[in-house]
């Protein structure tokens, strides 16, 4: 048995979520006559507490659509330097939109309000346009961390001070929500849109939403078709999602305790480093000490050959992701794995 921590879009649907899928009724979503498209529609926009929202095929369209409703080529988006939409969405902001994007420090993917009154571009022809202020919450080069509320607030409140569009990359907002007891809407209410995933962590098959006002969500559902994510009969998708909220969120909890627990057994193997106050959700990253004489993505070789999978995210960093399919009784045997793959490359030595 192979033990998958690669990410938590690895999952496979549940035997429950099948049927929901099997039972969907179904339209044509792009003439907007799926009726379980819009029911999720509905159902999510209610839960984050914005009135509108729309359904699209990726977290990455989910961000793009959302940037390019908010602006036109030319313009700034000031994010994290870590942030997913530099990193892994392969210069969409520039490709389909013309943005730059301003990156910020901060540690854990966390910046603060001084960062967004240094990074605001003064008003002038010779320079862009500051016009979004992006906020990736859970942030996932930053190791799952969690955005304080407080703190976006404040956030927030400086980058409207300037007259900055707010958008939150909530493709893990759920596992925040379940860490923190601070419900969707909450963190909602601070942004304009806001983007949430499916796939990632609820373990359905494909799907992400945006959430905003009326007018917003009709400029990104234009831009959904622009880039090619309209679908027709996407309700059998969207019945997945509806019982992945209905579902799934709630058990999350336990995909963070697994977490802790593999963060605490790495802690203990001699060669691995482990930031096990950085352990806030469902990730777990950990460096490879220069005693063992392999890199990450050998590591990540030899522990895959031995039933593990991981990804290296660093030349000697490893990221693990705990989900659905991972139980806790995988926990301990996938700690002994790791440990007799660094035993072996450090007797390499």
């Amino acid at each position: 048995m192979t033990i998958d921590f690669r990410s938590d879009t690895v999952t496979r649907p549940t035997a429950a979520m099948r049927q929901a899928m099997a039972n969907a009724e179904v339209g044509d979503d792009v003439l907007g006559d799926d009726p379980t498209v819009i029911r999720l529609q509905q159902k999510v926009a209610e839960i984050l507490g914005k009135p509108a929202a729309v359904y699209v095929p990726s977290g990455t369209m989910a961000n793009q659509a959302a940037l390019r409703a908010h602006s036109e080529p030319g313009d700034e988006v000031i994010a994290h330097e870590g942030s997913h939409i530099i990193h892994y969405e392969t210069g969409s902001p520039a490709a389909l939109s013309g943005l730059m994007v301003r990156p910020l420090p901060g540690p854990g993917g966390v910046f603060e309000p001084e960062q967004v009154d240094e990074a605001v571009r003064p008003h002038s022809a010779h320079f862009a346009r500051s016009r979004i202020l992006l906020i990736e919450n859970t942030h996932n080069r930053g190791g799952g961390t969690i955005w304080p509320l407080e703190t976006i607030r404040k956030v927030t409140d400086r980058a409207r001070a300037h007259g900055l569009i707010c958008h939150m990359d909530g493709a893990r907002l759920w596992n925040a929500c379940a860490a923190t007891g601070v419900s969707p809407a909450e963190y909602a209410a601070c942004f304009d849109t806001v983007s949430c995933c499916f796939s990632k962590g609820l373990g359905a098959p494909a799907g992400s939403a945006v959430v905003g006002s009326p007018d917003v969500i009709w400029r990104v559902h234009r831009f959904r078709k622009m880039f090619g994510g309209a679908m027709r009969q996407a309700g059998i998708l969207a019945a997945a999602c509806i019982h992945a909220l209905d579902h799934h969120r709630d058990r999350l909890v336990e995909d963070h305790a697994n977490a802790r627990r593999l963060a605490e057994g790495l802690a203990n193997i001699p060669g691995l480093r482990v930031d096990l106050a950085g352990v806030q959700t469902n990730m777990v990253f950990f460096d490879l000490d220069r005693s063992l004489p392999v890199n990450a993505a050998e590591f990540c070789k030899r522990l895959d050959a031995a039933g593990v999978r991981m990804l290296a995210n660093g030349p000697r960093r490893v990221r693990a992701v705990c989900h659905l399919d991972v139980q806790a009784a995988m926990i301990p045997k996938a700690i002994d794995i790791i440990a007799q793959c660094a035993a072996s490359a450090a007797k390499a030595a």
